[in-house]
């Protein structure tokens, strides 16, 4: 038995020790918004927060967040709220929206570590995490607009 706070709230999962943190989250307690891309860590799909920090999930084995913190997209607000989802809907950053949760949950944990990031630091964060789409221009503006909102002035 494996325990960890997801998005406020404690859960006791029966898993392999081994076995991908998202996998656990999307088909052990059914939260689907965390993505599946690449099973290596390279496209940032699969993002999420462990004590505040960014990781991958799809390489993170569930046994590194025992006693730990979990945070989700859909632990960010009830009602898509947070100012880093505002801004993405203010860009209309999403085209085919696949990589948006990993997008989003990287560009909090960059504005929660960075409050003001140039766009240097943006690009740096950022890096790991891939949109088919392109819409890295949108998602920049969309990071400065938040950290606006959060209090930076980026």
């Amino acid at each position: 038995m494996i325990e960890f706070t997801l998005n406020g709230k404690v859960q006791k999962v029966e898993a392999d020790a081994d076995m991908p943190l998202l996998w656990v989250l999307r088909d052990v307690l059914h939260m689907t918004g965390t993505k599946y891309g690449c099973g290596m860590a390279m496209c940032g799909a699969c993002t999420v927060h462990l004590d505040g920090d960014a990781i991958r999930s799809c390489t993170t084995p569930v046994s590194a967040a025992a006693g730990k913190s979990v945070s989700t997209i859909e632990g960010l607000s009830e009602d898509t709220s947070h100012p880093v989802q505002q801004a993405w809907r203010e860009h209309n950053v999403p085209q085919c929206g696949y990589c948006q949760s990993g997008q989003i949950m990287s560009a909090v944990a960059l504005l929660d570590s960075n409050p003001e990031p140039d766009d240097a630091a943006i690009d740096e964060f950022m890096q790991g995490n891939l949109c088919r789409c392109g819409t890295y221009p949108r998602i920049k503006a969309a990071i400065k607009t938040a950290a606006g909102k959060m209090g930076g002035k980026a």
